[in-house]
């Protein structure tokens, strides 16, 4: 099923998942809860922490992503890293 067709019984569809990621939350609750105490005061910890959020959407069926997606994110992030932020 994609997004925007209805389920069997009429109702709304949730976001289609990647192949092979199926919605999993407690394992979306694990990679946020390592994210959150990865963060901290250092840039990489930052890009780390938003790298595992980013991987955790996955596994959110609230999210509708795929892992090619989810690379360039994390090639953007690494970037705006390297260029030391977003304002410069």
């Amino acid at each position: 099923m994609t997004t925007g067709e209805a389920d069997d019984d009429g109702g709304e569809a949730t976001p289609a998942v990647a192949d092979g990621f199926e919605p999993d939350p407690e394992r979306v609750t694990l990679l946020r809860e390592v994210a959150d105490e990865i963060r901290g005061d250092s840039s990489e910890r930052d890009q780390l922490a938003n790298i595992l959020y980013r991987t955790s959407d996955l596994y959110d069926e609230s999210e509708e992503t795929s892992p090619e997606v989810i690379v360039r994110n994390v090639k953007y992030i690494l970037e705006v890293g390297e260029r030391g932020g977003l304002e410069r």
